[in-house]
């Protein structure tokens, strides 16, 4: 015997079987219990959630010879030749491809209605306005709003949900304990998921992966290989490489992606889909019921959501979405992606008020890590602008202890040339030089400096033998010196003692920094 497709194979033949319609369910089963059939069905609603399956139940339910709590009994000569279709009083009639109505059958059951022609539509409706007693009409459309009118209001409309995920997943795991199939329940759940409330598209896909792990324990990691989809500790680790504003990482873990085969269009309904969840979290009080997700991923989700704005994830779902529309047809699919990483981590790009929004975003961090510092030399009657002590910051507050011990001179050196130094580096790493702090220990005077990064995109250098190597090499080259270098993050580290390295008069005349001369007021009395 050939091989039936799961959908099929289990399709429903009696009401109590039909997942996640009880309100439809009920509502028959009562009417053919009482004897109040009518006379048109119509059944809306999205595709693989029971139209065509409670359409054929119903048909079997008011000619059988056994009814069993408004159910059919599956075991009459007439339970039997409907289910084999074989039965004359019941016809199906596809309307994509059948455009006339015959009248003399007593139950039709029109599926995809809404493609009838203007003339058939006009034939339904006269059968409609005088129906015979022993004729009954079930339509099924997924697209309700292009049946005339003048249908509708002769018919008992029923909406067919959608089904819920739970739902959907406990059916699954029944079938599967039928096939002998073992599988994690995180893929049952994650397939339910992705049937997008539709019973026919979860087992389908179900079907595709059983088949291509025959015979092995069907695991969440082989469900996202089938279905060429994307673990959510992908789309976290995008995301923060996104709000830090890294380019290269972001094109970094596309590249993963597409290495991995994962299907791209795919990726961008679920990223955007992942991105969506952080803004209910970010808005919901309750975001446990407002979206399904595990708890272990809704704590991550509840940390990112701390990580940006609403504005941000607004902004982000908007290039996503229209990324989504432009990618359905293009020919150069990984260019778009590529561009729309872009604008998320550059929101200069684009001049709506979002990315305005966003980039006052960035700034505002920027402000908060290391708050701008204005370097004012006042002039002297009696040393001028090089006396030590002469500067002062606009936004110092508080006396910092004075280190025990001076910097050791190898260090005043590379101080005194720290701008040129920090410009022989490349990328991201001169990007977080250019803001980090050089220092030593003001307690023994070791000559060991301490880059200290202001803010967490130093996190990616603390620990980096090359990115270490690099900045060793170019201070070698610059001072015939071998320095000893340790990295670390500003307030992430137990270093107590650390003191900002000041250069003697002997070696300033290396500095190279802009400076704000200010004139004494004593000068000008």
């Amino acid at each position: 015997m050939s091989y039936t497709a799961l959908y099929r194979k289990f399709r429903p033949d009696n009401f109590d079987d039909v997942k996640g319609q009880d309100h439809i369910v009920t509502t028959l089963t009562n009417q053919i219990k009482a004897n109040r059939i009518g006379h048109a069905y119509l059944f809306c609603g999205t595709r693989g959630t029971g139209k065509t399956t409670v359409a054929k139940i119903l048909a079997k339910a008011v000619n059988c010879e056994h009814p069993v709590n408004g159910s059919p009994c599956n075991e009459c000569a007439m339970c039997k030749a409907i289910q084999a279709g074989t039965a004359m009083n019941v016809i199906e009639i596809d309307a994509a491809s059948n455009n006339g109505v015959e009248g003399k059958y007593k139950v039709y059951i029109i599926d995809e209605v809404h493609m009838l022609s203007t003339g058939a539509f006009n034939a339904l409706l006269k059968t409609l306005e005088e129906p015979p007693s022993y004729v009954i009409f079930i339509l099924a459309t997924t697209e309700a709003h292009k049946i005339p009118i003048t249908i509708l209001s002769r018919c008992q409309r029923y909406d067919f949900h959608r089904i819920s995920i739970d739902t959907i997943a406990a059916r699954l795991s029944e079938l599967l304990t039928a096939e002998g199939v073992e599988a994690e329940e995180k893929a049952v759940r994650y397939v339910a998921k992705k049937g997008d409330g539709s019973m026919r598209d979860a087992l389908s896909l179900l079907d595709q992966c059983i088949s291509f792990y025959l015979g092995q324990v069907l695991t969440y990691d082989k469900v996202l290989d089938v279905l060429g989809a994307v673990d959510t500790e992908v789309f976290s680790r995008l995301l923060r490489k996104v709000l830090s504003g890294d380019v290269t990482g972001s094109i970094h873990v596309l590249e993963d992606l597409i290495t991995g085969g994962r299907e791209l269009g795919q990726f961008v309904s679920d990223f955007t889909w992942y991105m969506r969840n952080l803004l209910l979290v970010k808005t919901s009080e309750n975001p446990e019921e407002a979206i399904d997700v595990s708890s272990e991923n809704l704590k991550l989700l509840k940390e990112e959501s701390g990580m940006t704005d609403v504005e941000t994830l607004m902004r982000y779902i908007r290039i996503f979405s229209d990324l989504s529309n432009q990618i359905r047809f293009a020919s150069q699919k990984r260019v778009l992606v590529e561009i729309a990483l872009i604008k998320l981590c550059r929101p200069a790009m684009e001049t709506n008020l979002d990315s305005v929004l966003d980039r006052l975003r960035v700034l505002e961090k920027q402000m908060e890590e290391r708050p701008v510092q204005q370097v004012i030399v006042r002039e002297s009657e009696a040393g001028g602008a090089g006396e030590p002590g002469a500067a002062v910051t606009g936004t110092a507050t508080v006396q910092q202890q004075k280190p025990q011990k001076a910097a050791p001179e190898d260090l005043q050196k590379i101080v005194a040339g720290w701008r040129a130094i920090v410009g022989q580096t490349t990328g991201l790493f001169k990007q977080s030089l250019q803001r980090a702090v050089p220092k030593y220990n003001g307690e023994t005077g070791d000559p060991i400096l301490y880059v200290e990064f202001q803010d967490f995109l130093g996190m990616n250098y603390v620990d980096n033998p090359e990115a270490k190597k690099e900045l060793q090499d170019i201070i070698a080259a610059r001072t015939g010196k071998s320095v000893e270098i340790h990295m670390l993050v500003a307030n992430k580290h137990q270093h107590t003692n650390l003191a900002q390295i000041t250069v003697d008069d002997a070696l300033r005349e290396n500095i190279h920094m802009d400076i704000v001369v200010e004139e004494d007021p004593d000068e000008e009395s």
